[in-house]
């Protein structure tokens, strides 16, 4: 989730917008422990439904998109970098992506809902496809972004649209998480989150189109790399301009087609893969154009010094997104806090807000002090380990 060899600002800067939007994200959602206040004045109910509502519309679907384009690029810099010293890289990326893999197993002790775990996986995919011309890695990207099984899953609901679907198998799994984050057994919290949890999110990413999506999502952002999207020029920002543009012009009527789908189709064996595939293309949209301002705004705007601000928080991404989760659990859970039950959206996201406002005050204290965050200098050691030292 960062790499300290061809650092971009911007890149950094985005990174920590997308920790940002999480944090927030997680705290109305109490880390995925959904409950409702009993007792909430009509006004403070309205406020709450207000915020969820903004909230997942801005950032839900799109932060951990952003995160998976920005894995991408990751990739590739890492890549060329070993690439113009004569070595390859892919060895060591599976090794890394290994690595990858225990944080988060760590990190879903304390959050079911982890997406480093998926990332490793789904990374390892990137290694064959890893040196394929443009076009090629361009078509594959868009095929997966198609969601090419939810189109098979359509066509045999459109040979039998009277068949009755049942409710998605993730919800078997969602069903118990608060039979044991509620509880006051930490170890309890964490055996559910490792076992029980970790299910549900598997079937729930695979339901909702989040497998194809990352693959492709990584596969673009390593295209963005190759083009050199992300460092400052003027063709950079023309290609972001037009970018905009186009993903504004695709996601109103996405939006509205998902909108309206439930009142269109009225066979539910043909609707769930119709929504998933507008769903994810819908976001998909949305979140180029959060990108395409983000950049916009960073490489040449006034707001360019408040968004630096966030630089800090990027490069110590995976030391953030780790202490989340171990604060988030405390906070909400029953074996802490426990403030599930007292605290609705609109305080969740003050308390998310200064917890990001925390999370970027520290890492920039502690980037004055050191190279890497802790958990990333732990990650590069790691990585190389038994090799000769990057440059």
């Amino acid at each position: 989730m960062g790499s300290q060899a061809s650092r971009l600002g911007v890149v950094d800067a985005l990174r920590g917008f997308a920790i940002v939007s999480i944090m927030l994200l997680h705290n109305i959602e109490h880390f995925d422990l959904y409950y409702a206040v009993a007792g909430a004045p009509p006004w403070l109910a309205a406020l709450d439904k207000a915020v969820w509502e903004v909230a997942f519309f801005l950032f839900g679907g799109k932060s951990y998109a952003i995160f998976a384009l920005l894995f991408g690029l990751t990739f590739h810099l890492q890549s060329q970098a070993r690439k113009e010293r004569g070595e390859d890289f892919r060895v060591r990326y599976a090794w890394r992506l290994l690595l990858l893999f225990g944080f988060g197993m760590l990190n879903s002790m304390f959050f079911h809902g982890d997406i480093l775990t998926i990332y490793a996986v789904i990374g390892l995919c990137l290694l064959p496809v890893a040196r394929l011309r443009d076009g090629a890695l361009l078509a594959l990207a868009a095929i997966l972004m198609l969601q090419p099984y939810e189109w098979l899953v359509l066509a045999d609901a459109l040979r039998h649209p009277e068949v009755q679907t049942g409710d998605p198998v993730s919800w078997q799994y969602f069903g118990r998480i608060n039979d044991y984050l509620t509880g006051d057994s930490m170890l309890r919290a964490w055996a559910g989150n490792l076992t029980n949890g970790k299910l549900a999110v598997i079937h729930w990413s695979w339901e909702n189109g989040r497998i194809f999506q990352i693959l492709s999502l990584f596969m673009l952002g390593m295209l963005a790399g190759r083009r050199g999207l992300f460092e400052a020029g003027a063709q950079a920002m023309r290609f972001w301009r037009r970018t905009l543009l186009a993903a504004t012009v695709l996601f109103l009527p996405l939006y509205t087609i998902r909108t309206l789908l439930p009142d269109w189709v009225a066979s539910a064996a043909v609707r769930r893969p119709l929504v998933t595939m507008v769903a994810s293309w819908s976001n998909f949209a949305f979140m180029l154009v959060l990108v395409a301002c983000f950049v916009m705004l960073y490489q040449g705007g006034t707001l360019t010094r408040a968004l630096r601000l966030l630089a800090p928080l990027g490069r110590m991404s995976l030391s953030a997104y780790f202490t989340q989760s171990i604060i988030g659990s405390f906070i909400y859970y029953g074996f802490g806090l426990g403030l599930y039950e007292v605290t609705g959206a609109s305080v969740c996201l003050l308390i998310g807000a200064l917890l990001a406002l925390l999370q970027c005050a520290f890492c920039a204290w502690w980037l004055r002090r050191h190279a890497q965050g802790p958990l990333e200098q732990l990650w590069h050691r790691a990585t190389w380990v038994g090799a000769h030292r990057p440059a």
